[in-house]
């Protein structure tokens, strides 16, 4: 009996494998980059190598960092990851050679500047006022807050956007030495990359500023730069918002236009989200609200995307991919909710996925 003739023996398209220059992924699950405002002075511990370590043994294809900042002053708050310095990288490792050793999971790195967006607390810690004396300066492309009540940044001058391109590549190179498979930037949700990316945020006049050719200078820079330092065998992703939701904003047709000057200039692969680029524009998180963002600019690109918001079943997951929708399914808070949501999945889906040899009574019992 052929395949076509016996459906049951076809493997389910998110259980397909992908590779991206040299990074082999054995199935389209991707956890999704999430602050965990859980390091010292951006050096990440135990809780980072348990967070991640645990979704890595949950099967996930590849698991992304939470946002790990270029520079003390790009962190959102006093708790957030770092590479800035020699030491993350030795304390990154731990967590890469866990993931590596321990399971089939590559891992990426979300490198980032948090820009306007920075000097808040943690989460748990936010709505009774800043940090007052111990809150940094802000720098963004342009001297506009990011809402009410928002302090207002320095605007950068030359000088600032040259010596965050080499802190990007310096980044790059840690990067490689605690060896993660994979960059992704973070160039969305109004961080220091995407706020140069939106006219929303950029009212500069020179050459980092006006059409979106200007507006794009300085993050094709970065991408250029560590493009230059990373191995040519590894992947570089980044993470867009392929729409602001608010007028004067990118739209769609812009967010396609961005996705090809960055594939253009090197990117493997775009991380398409959208909107947070001002504190204004939300998307409503009703149903797959961004895999139609993804799917657009897939076909308009002929390159691959990933795809992340909402997605909370096996069923939503596989038929994502099925239907050439995106090439990786991102799942953040489900994510949370489930960390071997993986392996969950493919007992739905009716794919016999392997159990870490520790959990081999999980697998025995599921065979009968």
């Amino acid at each position: 009996m052929t395949e076509a003739e016996n459906p049951a023996s076809r493997v389910p398209a998110l259980f397909t494998p992908l590779k991206l220059r040299g990074m082999a992924l054995s199935n389209r699950v991707v956890l999704s980059p999430m602050c965990m405002y859980s390091a010292e002075d951006g050096t990440v511990g135990d809780f980072q190598l348990v967070h991640l370590g645990a979704r890595a043994l949950g099967g996930a294809g590849l698991i992304i960092t939470e946002m790990t900042n270029i520079h003390p002053h790009g962190r959102i708050s006093p708790g957030c990851a770092g590479m800035y310095k020699a030491s993350h990288a030795l304390a990154w490792k731990r967590v890469v050679d866990f993931v590596h050793g321990e399971s089939d999971a590559k891992i990426a790195v979300q490198l980032a500047h948090a820009g306007r967006k920075g000097a808040v607390p943690r989460s748990w810690e936010r709505g009774a006022g800043g940090l007052g004396d111990a809150a940094w300066e802000l720098i963004a492309p342009s001297a506009i807050a990011f809402g009410e009540g928002s302090a207002t940044p320095r605007e950068m001058s030359h000088d600032d956007i040259a010596d965050m391109v080499q802190r990007f590549a310096q980044g790059a190179l840690w990067a490689d030495e605690a060896g993660f498979d994979m960059i992704e930037f973070h160039m969305g949700h109004g961080y220091l990359l995407s706020s140069f990316m939106s006219p929303l945020a950029n009212a500069r006049d020179d050459q980092y500023g006006g059409d979106l050719a200007g507006r794009m200078r300085f993050p094709l820079e970065v991408l250029a730069a560590v493009r230059a330092v990373w191995p040519a065998d590894k992947p570089i992703s980044a993470r867009i918002s392929a729409i602001d939701y608010e007028e004067g904003g990118n739209t769609l047709d812009d967010g396609i236009a961005m996705a090809t000057m960055l594939f253009d200039a090197g990117l493997d692969i775009v991380d398409v989200s959208s909107g947070a680029v001002t504190s204004q524009g939300r998307p409503k998180p009703v149903g797959l609200y961004q895999t139609p963002f993804s799917e657009t600019i897939r076909k308009a690109t002929g390159k691959p995307t990933m795809t992340v918001g909402n997605i909370r079943s096996a069923e939503d997951a596989n038929g994502v991919i099925e239907e050439g929708r995106a090439d990786l399914c991102v799942l953040a808070k489900w994510h949370l909710y489930d960390p071997f949501f993986t392996r969950h999945a493919a007992v739905e889906l009716g794919f016999e996925m392997p159990w870490p040899k520790q959990y081999a009574q999980v697998e025995r019992m599921l065979k009968g």
